[in-house]
């Protein structure tokens, strides 16, 4: 197996090739306004670091969300745009999975909830057991809504302490968690997501209502 994974959910700009094994590349940068620009220099990168043609890769993996509409888009158009000229698989994995998946290879145990920022002073969230399963979510909320565990990773949990007094990071998702996370629901045999994103709500642009027609009749 050779996967590529990135993500651009969060602000982060994250990319990596993972063999089946082990995270050969990665690459990480935070800038939340460039996410269009970064996306496939970054893939680039983490592939000449790892060594690999993109004409050996077998599978795709990229975040589809929950994430603000401008960013979590370039990902996804991204991911469909090579596995289509590729002829890859394109795998979707939820942000929130792969944020979680990274807490507890970095030590976290028991139950926790991860939180990134939703802005409108909300998070998206999702809960999880202490073997790291999901038991809720992903779902969008204000954070003093929520009765969380009092564990809380994510930069939505750090950005509200008092909603989660025991946050910590990881603040954003890395791709190779992402990867690593991937790569092992499919070697035990579990289907990913589809390439479709988890807005869950929708998008702050609209079209203006009781506009005027500036064109004749």
């Amino acid at each position: 197996m050779l996967l590529l994974a990135f993500d651009t959910a969060t602000p982060a700009v994250t990319a990596a090739v993972h063999d089946g094994g082990t995270v050969l590349a990665e690459s990480y940068q935070v800038d939340a306004r460039r996410h269009g620009e970064l996306l496939l220099p970054t893939i680039e990168q983490v592939l000449r670091a790892a060594g690999v043609d993109k004409h050996r890769l077998t599978h795709l993996a990229v975040g589809v969300g929950p994430g603000p509409y401008t960013g979590l888009r370039v990902g996804l158009v991204t991911a469909a745009a090579l596995g289509h000229a590729l002829g890859l698989p394109v795998h979707g994995v939820c942000t929130l999975d792969a944020i979680a998946h990274q807490a507890r290879a970095e030590g976290l145990t028991g139950p926790f909830t991860v939180a990134t920022d939703a802005r409108r002073k909300e998070v998206y969230w999702a809960s999880y057991d202490a073997d790291g399963a999901r038991l809720a979510g992903p779902s969008v909320d204000r954070p003093a809504e929520l009765t969380a565990p009092a564990q809380a990773v994510g930069a939505g949990a750090l950005l509200y302490p008092d909603a989660f007094p025991g946050a910590r990071g990881p603040e954003h998702v890395s791709a190779g968690a992402l990867a690593d996370f991937a790569v092992t629901e499919l070697a035990a045999g579990r289907e990913l997501l589809p390439n479709v994103p988890l807005y869950l709500r929708r998008p702050d642009a609209q079209v203006p209502a009781g506009y005027k027609a500036v064109l004749p009749a």
